[in-house]
């Protein structure tokens, strides 16, 4: 029997939409970045 999925640790999910270069890139990465540093 597979053992229990432990749920405990924080997660979020973040959806992007827009045209091509407009930047979804970046600011994902700016906000994982910012994230990231807590």
């Amino acid at each position: 029997m597979a053992e229990e999925f432990n749920r405990s640790k924080p997660h979020v999910n973040i959806g992007t939409i827009g045209h091509v270069d407009h930047g979804k890139t970046t600011l994902t990465a700016a906000i994982l970045k910012v994230l990231s540093a807590h």
